[in-house]
C-alpha cells in the first residue's frame, strides 16, 4: 500500500494488476490501502456525480431527479449494460430521496466504488505456504468457502451474433433441433 516504499517495477506490476482486475458482485472497501481510493472512485467515470447542488426530489432503479435552483435536473443510471471487457456496468444508489446533495457529490456508486472508494476485491486472510507441492509458480490455494459463498463472484456480459445464409432451397432455419439425435438427449 506505500507506493513510494516500494521497487519501482513492483509498483508497475501492481498497477497492472490492478487494471486486469472485475468488478465484483459484492465489492468490499479495503482495510489497507494508499489513501488515493476516495480520489480513483469519482475520476474513473463509473460513479453517478452531481452536476450541481440541490434536494432528490425522485429515485428509481434507473434514474435520480433533483431540484436545483428551481431546476430540474435528470440523471440516468447505468444498469446492467455490457462493458467493452464483457463485464457488467451497473451503479447503485448512495443516496435517498428527500436528501439534499452538493455539487461533485457521489450519487451512485459505480461497478468497482463502494461508498465513494475504490474497491476491487475483498479483504481475505491468506497464508503462503507450501501444501503438497501446490506452491509452484505462485500459485494460490483458496477455500472452496470462497466459491460457495460468492466472494470473488462477479458478472459477464458476452454478445454473439449468427449469420443465416439463403440457400438454394431457401433461408437458413436457425433451430435447436439436431438432425438424427432423439429429444431426449438434448
Amino acid at each position: 500500500p506505500f507506493l513510494e516504499h516500494n521497487d519501482a517495477n513492483r509498483a508497475l506490476m501492481g498497477s497492472n494488476m490492478q487494471r486486469q482486475a472485475v468488478p465484483l458482485f459484492q465489492p468490499e472497501k479495503c482495510i489497507v490501502g494508499t489513501g488515493l481510493e476516495g480520489q480513483a472512485a469519482p475520476d474513473s467515470g463509473s460513479a453517478a456525480i452531481a452536476a450541481q447542488g440541490g434536494r432528490i426530489m425522485y429515485i428509481d432503479a434507473g434514474k435520480i431527479t433533483s431540484l436545483a435552483d428551481g431546476d430540474t435536473v435528470g440523471t440516468e443510471l447505468v444498469i446492467y449494460q455490457r462493458s467493452n471487457n464483457n463485464t457488467c456496468m451497473h451503479q447503485k444508489l448512495r443516496v435517498r430521496q428527500g436528501e439534499y446533495v452538493k455539487k461533485g457529490q457521489i450519487l451512485a456508486d459505480g461497478t468497482a466504488t463502494l461508498g465513494g472508494e475504490l474497491s476491487l476485491g475483498k479483504n481475505v486472510l491468506v497464508a503462503h505456504m507450501p501444501w503438497e507441492g501446490y506452491n509452484f509458480e505462485d500459485a494460490i490455494l483458496i477455500s472452496e468457502r470462497l466459491v460457495y459463498e460468492d466472494i470473488y463472484t462477479s458478472f459477464h456480459i458476452e454478445r454473439y451474433g449468427i449469420v443465416t445464409c439463403m440457400t438454394s432451397q431457401g433461408p437458413e432455419r436457425i433451430t435447436k433441433e439436431i438432425p438424427y439425435l432423439d429429444a431426449h438427449l438434448l
